[in-house]
């Protein structure tokens, strides 16, 4: 009998239209012989499935099941494709594990965590995981910017602490220009992480839980055509991903046993992807997506397929690896 599988996507967060392409991937790519797919969009407004037609059906909340010509839907198992809130920072994860459903992406706590980035990076320091030199600053905090910049120096990055997609995220090169970025990532969210710039070799590395096993995929080197890793360099054609990246096979074991390590300190599953910046040959940790990118452009799905991994594949196997745990 085959399963039904919801596919869910959308979010309340800047990110929802990446989400939207993300979810519209799985569900191109999973087998329909093997699952009934449905697409449920979560939005702030509205949870619905959303059939070929583009006809809606209302989400059940105190469930999780659609109504569709009389017959009640209840799903086996839960793919998650929600980029940011609330599918990455823990919220859909608690809900479902309070329904007993099983889902594709990692435990609510481990979600909640990563999506934080100062809290995940400050729970991975004492495990000898090396970060960028860091200031916090949460909004209605007084802050002296030369404090600022006597810890982080110039240039420095000025992030939004909980978003995803380098939403709220620039770099600066003046301390006359800390306020302004300072403001800019507020428009994201109310605490912001100002680490200092890393320059050195960028590379992106993809862990999942894989028939049974933690699998490191193969690295990719992220070259940005602007001045960092940004909005447009992820999704609209600015930067070259290499992969497999060119570094020394001696860097990339350093890498590739890193990631697994924060894998599995953080008892994570399902997908993971960690960013890195090589400075003195050493990895350095930036930060930690539990649901990444899995459009055409994205990173995780390139890596998969260097690694003989079809999307097929990946997908069914994050079902299958859910559905066993």
């Amino acid at each position: 009998m085959k399963k039904n599988i919801a596919i869910i996507m959308g979010g309340y967060s800047s990110e929802f239209e990446i989400s939207l392409k993300s979810g519209n991937v799985v569900y191109q790519s999973l087998n329909q012989d093997k699952y009934n797919l449905y697409r449920i969009h979560i939005l702030e407004h509205k949870w619905v499935y959303v059939n070929d037609d583009n006809v809606e059906f209302p989400v059940d909340k105190n469930d999780f099941s659609v109504i569709i010509h009389d017959q009640k839907i209840v799903f086996d198992c839960v793919f998650n494709a929600i980029h940011g809130t609330p599918g990455e920072d823990g919220y859909m994860q608690g809900y479902l594990e309070l329904l007993s459903i099983p889902h594709t992406s990692c435990g609510m706590y481990q979600a909640a965590l990563t999506f934080n980035k100062r809290d995940c990076l400050s729970v991975l320091k004492p495990h000898g995981i090396k970060t960028a030199q860091s200031y916090y600053v949460n909004l209605g905090d007084t802050f002296n910017e030369t404090a600022i910049i006597e810890k982080v120096g110039l240039p420095c990055f000025v992030k939004a602490n909980k978003a995803g997609s380098s939403y709220g995220i620039t770099k600066v090169y003046k301390q006359e220009d800390l306020q302004a970025a300072i403001d800019f990532a507020f428009k994201e969210d109310d605490e912001i992480i100002i680490e200092a710039f890393l320059d050195g070799t960028e590379v992106s590395v993809g862990v999942i839980s894989y028939k049974g096993d933690i699998k490191v995929l193969p690295i990719t080197e992220i070259v940005s055509e602007n001045d960092f890793f940004d909005f447009e360099a992820k999704y609209l054609g600015k930067s070259q991903e290499i992969t497999p990246a060119r570094i020394s096979e001696a860097q990339a074991e350093k890498v590739r046993t890193l990631a697994k390590k924060v894998y599995t300190i953080l008892k994570m599953t399902g997908f993971s992807r960690s960013e890195y910046i090589f400075k003195d040959d050493e990895p350095h940790l930036l930060e930690i997506n539990t649901v990444p990118g899995l459009t055409a452009e994205s990173i995780l799905p390139q890596q998969a397929a260097q690694a003989n991994i079809s999307l097929q594949d990946l997908f069914d196997n994050a079902i299958e690896e859910a559905l066993k745990a």
